[in-house]
């Protein structure tokens, strides 16, 4: 059966008890599992996807944690390395009042940025599958170039590969070099999803119409502009569907995008799409499809943490019924 692949940082973030503050005045943290790749592995197996998940952790508390939540979310994590050479990543976060989010990383470096591209396998991957890979794993590390090995992988068995930025500039040296690192793994993939808060950023453009006619390089064929409360649009070559969004009180915005992009990737698999198919989804199924996902993540925004609060396919559902548009 075709399966989800993510590749990248498991970590541990600590929410912070109280919002509108900044993170030197937070005096307690809760902790809970996160990692972008590792949000998305959750989410689509939570909802019934088959998943792997390919990172490295440290032999501590915290990876032996983040294993035990991986396989809770019935995650395969068979591949999931560790090391005593680093520890496994953490991230403190501080939220506004409406949610938002500061983050302070604390990997420098942590267990996955130590993921060797010898260490990536090519029995791994098959037709239909499906590879995501987000941008804080792919800074000057041995892990940048795991992914490398993995994409040169998928690439060869047609597998689809999707790309989140998810741009955290934290963890850059410069913006310059985040951005050079975002645009030369464009072209691999076959889907972007990219927000309104990167759009400009990474390409240099402000129109936004341009700005996204830039990102149609190599193997794209698909571009998710993801716009918060506004909602979503997918834009392939030929089309460009809109799906409002859904209105929610907004407790923590974290885990928004990775649930979002987790649930499209898992309809993607339930339908039966390949890289053959993936741009010429019809107007009706992709209004679906872009719903289910805006319904999965206004559920976690609503929510504290991710992983721990992802919803599964019934209670996407019933949101949807609540909230017909």
């Amino acid at each position: 059966m075709p399966k989800l692949i993510t590749i990248g940082e498991a970590l541990i973030d600590f929410i912070p008890n109280k919002k509108q503050c900044r993170l030197k005045e937070v005096e307690y943290f809760t902790k809970s599992p996160g990692g972008a790749p590792a949000n998305v592995a959750a989410c689509a197996s939570i909802l019934g996807s088959q998943v792997k998940f390919i990172s490295k952790l440290g032999y501590d508390a915290f990876g032996d944690f983040l294993i035990d939540t991986l396989k809770d979310a019935k995650v395969n994590v068979d591949d999931v390395l560790r090391t005593t050479a680093a520890n496994t990543g953490l991230a403190f976060v501080s939220l506004t009042d409406d949610g938002e989010r500061d983050f302070s990383f604390y990997r420098n470096p942590s267990a996955d940025m130590l993921l060797e591209k010898k260490e990536i396998r090519r029995n791994w991957f098959s037709f239909n599958d499906i590879l995501h890979f987000c941008s804080i794993d792919l800074v000057e590390a041995p892990v940048k170039y795991a992914h490398l090995q993995a994409i040169e992988y998928a690439i060869e068995q047609d597998v689809i590969i999707s790309f989140d930025p998810n741009v955290r500039l934290s963890l850059w040296n410069n913006e310059k070099s985040c951005r050079k690192t975002i645009l030369e793994f464009i072209p691999c993939a076959h889907i972007i999803k990219i927000s309104n808060e990167e759009l400009e950023f990474i390409t240099g453009i402000k129109d936004e119409k341009d700005a996204i006619d830039t990102l149609f390089k190599g193997n794209v064929k698909m571009v998710i502009y993801t716009k918060g409360k506004d909602g979503v649009e997918v834009i392939t070559k030929k089309s460009n569907i809109r799906v409002k969004g859904f209105s929610v009180e907004v407790i923590d915005t974290t885990g928004a995008g990775d649930s979002f992009i987790g649930s499209f990737l898992y309809q993607l698999l339930e339908n039966g799409i390949d890289i053959n198919t993936i741009d010429k989804i019809n107007k009706d199924d992709m209004i679906n499809m872009l719903s289910f996902s805006n319904a999965c993540s206004a559920i976690v925004i609503s929510r504290k943490g991710v992983i721990n609060i992802l919803p599964n396919k019934k209670e996407v559902n019933e949101f949807l019924q609540q909230n017909h548009m």
